[in-house]
């Protein structure tokens, strides 16, 4: 049986390639992070004071909103998260800032309230599988269920009516 020598041209050989095998996998393996979202400059935020600014200068200010409350008062928000994953996981909220600029009648900025990740809904859905109503059909069943039920009674078919009369109206 042969030894190879990492001195040797084909021991220098394997061990790249067993280096770089493991270079490769230990990257599979970090962490990703990603930004989404409005990217926050605590300088411009600081810079929008109530009674002072109004829409006009906001949106000059900080740019247009993520989106816009669509009942009661137009307040805007800006919304930015920092986001984490291992590998192929799911990822994970780390980080979230959800600033909103409410406005007075007028135009002018009445507040700016910052809220945090505490402020997310955890949702635990219960078992794999959502409730419906209705009835309980099978893959087949949807699609042969509908074989013979043309022109069926009371599927609007205008077949087999049971008009007495001899004239259109039934006279």
């Amino acid at each position: 049986m042969r030894q190879f020598s990492r001195h040797s041209p084909r021991g220098r050989i394997l061990l790249a390639i067993g280096l770089s095998a493991l270079v490769l996998g230990a990257s599979g393996c970090t962490r990703i992070r990603t930004h989404q979202g409005y990217s926050i400059d605590k300088l411009l935020v600081d810079s929008v004071q109530p009674g002072i600014d109004n829409r006009a200068s906001v949106e000059g200010t900080l740019g247009r909103p993520s989106f816009v409350s669509q009942f009661g008062e137009q307040d805007w928000y800006y919304v930015s998260r920092e986001m984490r994953a291992l590998a192929f996981s799911n990822p994970k909220p780390v980080e979230q800032t959800v600033l909103r600029v409410r406005f007075d009648p007028a135009g002018n900025v009445a507040a700016v309230d910052r809220m945090g990740l505490d402020q997310v809904a955890h949702i635990s859905p219960m078992g794999d599988k959502t409730p419906t109503l209705g009835r309980n059909r099978s893959l087949f069943d949807e699609i042969f269920g509908n074989i013979g039920a043309v022109g069926a009674g009371g599927m609007g078919g205008g077949g087999g009516g049971s008009n007495t009369g001899g004239g259109p109206n039934g006279s």
